[in-house]
């Protein structure tokens, strides 16, 4: 067990709509998971791709979810319809503060840039300490492998401190996440 006391969980992930089933599989199965022990999810509000699949999951067994969504998203249609509670906000800046601040762990699952660019918000805010809670990254179908490779080449090369290289874990499978938290 690493973590304790987690039960507001901000969830990363893709928002594209032609994922592979590979990924979808993984996020629908954590997000089961995470409900059916009653976390509480805060995500970006969409209503596509693996956000979609995640809160939809979450949502079938009873659990929450809180949106966290600028104003021109939802003005464009993307937002959840069926979320627990719809958080509106004026930027990106303020949605991505504000989903940190309600949360106890983040996990990024798969995504483009803006899930990638997240991530990396969070670990660097971790670092700054910003923030204090745990980071998982869920490494579906080894899909972080080569930005892993890149965190381990910035330490090789003293961009980054060692010790800063431990301010996440890393789980394969929506089990081993699961595993971290119990």
């Amino acid at each position: 067990m690493i973590f304790y006391m987690i039960k507001n969980i901000t969830v990363y992930c893709a928002s594209s709509r032609t994922i592979d089933s590979v990924y979808t599989n993984a996020a629908e199965k954590l997000g089961k998971m995470l409900g059916q022990r009653n976390m509480h999810i805060i995500n970006g509000a969409g209503n596509i791709g693996l956000m979609r699949v995640v809160t939809d999951a979450v949502l079938s067994t009873g659990g929450t979810v809180t949106g966290v969504i600028p104003r021109f998203m939802v003005d464009k249609g993307l937002c959840h319809v069926n979320l627990s509670t719809v958080i509106q906000t004026e930027t990106m800046h303020e949605r991505k503060k504000i989903m940190a601040e309600l949360s106890d762990a983040a996990i990024a699952l798969p995504g483009g840039y803006g899930t990638m660019e997240e991530l990396l918000e969070i670990i660097t805010w971790r670092q700054l300490g910003i923030y204090h809670n745990p980071i998982v990254i869920l490494n579906t179908n080894n899909f972080y492998d080569p930005l892993l490779k890149m965190f381990a080449h910035a330490v090789d090369e003293k961009f980054v401190r060692e010790e800063h290289a431990q301010l996440w874990h890393v789980a394969r499978t929506p089990e081993e996440v699961i595993d971290l938290f119990s």
